[in-house]
């Protein structure tokens, strides 16, 4: 048991940044890996030892962000208005267009259905194999592979004003292999 929880700690970082690029707000991000994290411990019965906890604990918080996923756009996107960051004050030009580029991508992210936005927080993000990222959500490495390319020419199309059907987007070896 301890040796679990000291892995599970071990896990805390990568589980952030893949909670941060699901969400894309650090507090939802920090909510879900403590939800995680809850949901893990009070059910570890279930965990199965010799199999990876890293795929048991991605899986785990993937379920609870695409359980929150479907009730919220069930009620629409509501967000107050003092969580909105106000680009106007921030200082330099590279800044600015960095920012605006990261919310273009981030808003792109977010409209992708949410079993791509899984596997681009995966493999884009966390740097997961497609192997591995198969095996985390019990899909075919074709499904993984299929949906990669669609999520990758939906972001490109709407990052350039292009349309899907002349998005030709390699997919990099490196990604590939692992």
């Amino acid at each position: 048991m301890d040796d679990v929880q000291s892995r599970m700690i071990q896990l805390l970082p990568r589980l952030r940044r893949f909670a941060l690029a699901l969400t894309g707000d650090r507090d939802k991000a920090d909510d879900l890996v403590q939800d995680t994290c809850e949901r893990a411990l009070a059910h570890l019965d279930q965990w199965k030892p010799g199999t990876s906890l890293d795929s048991w604990m991605y899986r785990i918080a993937q379920n609870i962000w695409v359980d929150h996923h479907r009730g919220r756009r069930a009620q629409g996107d509501q967000r107050p208005i003092d969580e909105v960051e106000n680009l106007v004050g921030m200082d330099g030009r590279n800044i600015t267009e960095s920012r605006l580029t990261l919310a273009a991508v981030n808003e792109s992210i977010s409209r992708l259905p949410p079993e791509q936005q899984v596997l681009v927080a995966m493999v884009c993000v966390e740097g997961i194999s497609y192997k591995e990222a198969a095996s985390i959500l019990g899909i075919p490495l074709g499904t993984v592979m299929s949906r990669l390319s669609r999520a990758r020419q939906a972001l490109y199309a709407a990052l350039t004003d292009t349309p899907v059907s002349a998005t030709p987007v390699p997919i990099p070896a490196s990604s590939r292999e692992r």
